[in-house]
């Protein structure tokens, strides 16, 4: 294979894994009922997510992440399951200290380029169009906004148990 040839594979690759994460995020989001309705949904599946600074040094100094719940809903043929669809902003330079998640995660970066580390492997950057998975209970170290300049942006999937609990752990 030449390099050209595994450019476009590496591409395709991506662009599936957008299309797919693109029909998870929106189809639920057609059966959600009125604006009151989300708003309600938005409280009861959001905790701070990604979103505690670590509480010595710089760290602490610098922005943390928001996010934005789009949708909760139950896995109908995965009893006590549900997907939670959430949208992560991070400001220039923002940093998130070591947290853990109840359920599996696939981040998809939207935009710019995040810097994660799991369970004390190596700190990984990650650009706009990849993917990092995290299984229930992994130990995520931290992820951060290196850009001093530029936001980043996230789209995580989590399953999780029903009821839309929290979505972070402490360490």
């Amino acid at each position: 294979m030449n390099a050209a040839h595994l450019f476009a594979s590496e591409h395709a690759r991506h662009a599936r894994t957008l299309a797919t994460f693109a029909t998870l995020a929106l189809a639920p989001l057609a059966m959600l009922p009125a604006r009151p309705a989300l708003q309600w949904l938005d409280a009861m599946c959001s905790t701070p997510l990604l979103s505690v600074a670590s509480s010595s040094g710089a760290a602490a100094q610098r922005p943390t992440s928001t996010s934005h719940t789009l949708s909760c809903e139950p896995l109908a043929n995965v009893p006590g399951k549900s997907v939670t669809t959430v949208v992560v902003d991070f400001p220039p330079h923002a940093f998130t200290g070591a947290h853990r998640h109840p359920g599996s995660v696939t981040a998809y970066v939207i935009s710019g380029t995040l810097r994660s580390r799991l369970n004390s492997g190596p700190a990984i950057d990650y650009r706009s169009g990849q993917t990092w998975f995290e299984p229930p209970g992994t130990l995520h170290d931290f992820v951060e906004n290196t850009d001093p300049a530029q936001p980043a942006k996230l789209l995580a999937v989590f399953v999780t148990d029903s009821n839309c609990g929290p979505l972070v752990l402490p360490p």
